[in-house]
């Protein structure tokens, strides 16, 4: 039942994220107006609004207009009720499961905002850094000097990326979206496991750029989103970071 409860409520926030998503960027409201086809306005009621199971009845398509519906719909949907059973089965049902929840939730949004658009709403990367530094007097894994450690040190290394990329090489290699994502990463983190979050979104993101140099013949001055790879890393470390650094030190003893 507990996993069921789960699965469920995160599918719905992942529905809602799903609002967020389209309409943050555009600068609409996303409470109202209700759920509608972004094509033809339709309005869509609440049975035709159920996570996943919509998306296969109407076989991906708008049931007013016939239009295609973004795959990203059931994506969301499906990743975020993974994202919430893990971090539940992971620390229970505790106050850390609820903010791991909340960290999982700004990831997604981020990823898929970045990757449409390019850019990384301060709404979420600002409401992000708030909450987990409020949630660091109370955080059991990470101190609260550990996480402003974190959350500081992550945002002035990507500052001086930044300003290095404009000052030696003339162009913008990152944004301040990306300084802020990672200010809020760190609070929540804290500096062990947001060196490994950072570590796994620039080796993703160093395999996908060569991956469209070679395959999609594009050039050296390809600009690929860095939000989705650093909400990956950011996820993966989550969980796993402790274990990624403990394989690292235990490769880095038999040399």
């Amino acid at each position: 039942m507990e996993t069921a409860l789960t699965i469920i409520f995160g599918l719905i926030i992942g529905s809602f994220l799903n609002v967020v998503i389209h309409r943050l960027p555009l600068g609409e409201s996303v409470a109202f107006p209700p759920s509608h086809c972004p094509r033809c306005n339709a309005a869509i009621p609440f049975y035709f609004n159920i996570p996943l199971l919509s998306y296969v009845f109407l076989m991906g398509r708008c049931r007013a207009c016939r239009g295609r519906i973004s795959p990203q719909y059931p994506l969301v949907e499906g990743f975020c009720a993974f994202g919430f059973w893990l971090a539940v089965r992971h620390y229970g049902l505790t106050p850390q499961a609820a903010a791991s929840a909340v960290f999982i939730c700004l990831l997604i949004a981020l990823a898929a905002i970045d990757s449409k658009h390019m850019i990384l709403p301060d709404e979420l990367t600002y409401s992000g850094a708030a909450f987990f530094f409020i949630y660091s007097f109370f955080n059991p894994e990470v101190g609260q000097l550990a996480a402003l450690l974190g959350g500081l040190g992550g945002a002035l290394f990507f500052a001086g990326l930044y300003y290095f990329y404009l000052k030696v090489r003339k162009i913008e290699g990152l944004g301040f979206g990306d300084i802020k994502m990672a200010l809020f990463m760190g609070l929540f983190l804290g500096p062990r496991r947001l060196a490994v979050a950072v570590f796994l979104a620039s080796l993703s993101g160093l395999l996908v750029g060569v991956f469209m140099i070679v395959f999609r013949k594009k050039n050296l001055r390809l600009a690929l989103p860095f939000g989705p790879f650093l909400s990956l890393g950011s996820f993966v470390s989550l969980f796993w970071g402790d274990a990624v650094l403990d394989w690292i030190g235990s490769l880095w003893l038999l040399t």
